[in-house]
């Protein structure tokens, strides 16, 4: 399949590693082929650079000018509600169910494990009834 989300200013993008991981950014300007500036002032990503390997493309535009000031980008970044659809997305939603298990404590993994182990043989019962003998 082809290649649909490309590097363009505009682009949303999610921060997958370093003291800012977990954020939205706006990539503002391509500084070389490894890296670009990206800013989110609505997120609390400072303007700086980062290298690709850093962010994740999202499926989010905004319609920017090359070098626009911080404050256009949190204008355009509240007027299409960019963290709101991001909520709503399946890339979104992935990464809340990671940070939601990464939080659990001890009982409640052990109250998930019991739960899963539970449904596991449910499911197992109903597919014997269900599978023809021999």
């Amino acid at each position: 399949m082809a290649q649909t989300r490309f590097v363009e200013i505009g682009r949303v993008a999610y921060v997958n590693f370093g003291p800012e991981s977990g954020k939205l950014c706006v990539i503002v300007d391509v500084v070389d082929a490894k890296r670009a500036l990206v800013d989110g002032p609505v997120t609390g990503v400072v303007r700086q650079q980062m290298p690709f390997s850093r962010i994740s493309l999202t499926e989010f535009v905004l319609p920017i000018k090359r070098n626009q000031t911080s404050a256009n980008v949190a204008k355009s970044f509240d007027e299409h509600e960019i963290v709101k659809k991001w909520g709503n997305s399946h890339a979104g939603k992935h990464v809340a169910s990671n940070v939601r298990r990464a939080s659990l404590t001890d009982f409640e993994r052990f109250k998930l494990m019991a739960a899963q182990k539970k449904k596991s043989l449910l499911i197992k019962r109903e597919l014997k009834k269900i599978k023809p003998k021999h």
